[in-house]
């Protein structure tokens, strides 16, 4: 439990933290000196000053690196967001025509970055000429706090968190070849066909084995067991396995819509294509939410309703 001490909170101590905030976002005293314009030494005694405030030690330090304290973490989860609502309050008391801005680092699945947000960021960038954006590809979301994210976009069931989740779509999952392919080794007809061709599929990163297929039609749900030679961690290579017919894959088709309308791709067995998959969108409190992550997830949400 963390242990606070009675004395006032001033301006000092407001500065502390986001010096510390600093800190965790550079991960160093030296980049986040150089970030604030500090020496080393300086940032160190701020630091220094807001772990004897509080009574905990905020950082584990090593001759190459620094880490949050597990006490330190458990502070600066619950400080960071005050921090974003006060930056965002005083940015717009001063200019509200400039309220979003500063950097915005977002977690994300690969096809998402690929194939839907990277292609359409223009004219969202075009708004906020002061804003920057990260868009930082992970396989796995993560600790969005201990990484330094403000916002994750990701295909798949919330896991427990102290984040908010926002369903954004779901999508379907479509099986899909090359023309070339189907051409070589003939259309499947039947859901347990697919066992006997050739399948690219795509690693789970939280088991490290291939996803399982399953084809749905209303309330009926046949799992196949799919093999293949090329397995991959990544939509954009099975994207690309699967346009040079290398196997049967099974897509999103939030991704490969575009593939599928210009021929470069066919569907396999669309009558067991009720299977879908969710998107969600994550972020902190809803009341703490900076101005810059909700002008973010307003354009997801009309982008994703397109």
């Amino acid at each position: 439990m963390i242990k606070s001490r009675s004395r006032g909170f001033d301006r000092h101590a407001l500065e502390g933290l986001g010096i510390l905030r600093a800190v965790v976002e550079a991960g160093s005293f030296v980049r986040a000196g150089e970030a604030l314009g500090l020496t080393q030494s300086a940032v160190s005694r701020a630091v220094a000053r807001v772990e004897e405030r509080v009574g905990v030690r905020m950082f584990r330090r090593t001759a190459r690196s620094i880490s949050l304290t597990d006490e330190g973490l458990r502070f600066y989860e619950s400080v960071a967001p005050h921090l974003l609502a006060i930056e965002d309050a005083t940015v717009e008391a001063g200019d509200s025509s400039t309220n979003v801005r500063g950097r915005l680092r977002v977690n994300i699945d690969e096809g998402i970055g690929q194939y839907v947000l990277t292609p359409r960021l223009g004219p969202f960038l075009e708004q906020h000429p002061n804003l920057s954006v990260e868009l930082a590809v992970r396989d796995r979301m993560g600790d969005l706090v201990r990484e330094g994210f403000d916002v994750a976009i990701r295909f798949g069931l919330p896991e427990p968190s102290a984040l908010k989740s926002r369903l954004l779509l779901r999508t379907r999952v479509l099986t899909c070849a090359s023309p070339a392919y189907i051409a070589r080794y003939g259309m499947p007809r039947r859901p347990r066909d697919i066992e006997k061709h050739r399948c690219v599929q795509m690693r789970n990163p939280s088991t490290g084995s291939p996803f399982e297929w399953e084809f749905v039609r209303g309330k009926k749900v046949i799992p196949v067991n799919a093999s293949g030679q090329l397995m991959v961690n990544g939509s954009g290579p099975l994207v690309a396995a699967c346009l040079a017919g290398q196997g049967i894959t099974q897509l999103i088709e939030l991704y490969t819509r575009q593939f599928l309308d210009d021929g470069r791709l066919v569907q396999v067995l669309p009558d067991w294509a009720e299977e879908t998959y969710p998107l969600y969108a994550y972020h902190h409190s809803a009341q703490l939410m900076s101005a810059k992550v909700r002008a973010f997830l307003e354009f997801v949400v009309a982008l994703t309703r397109e």
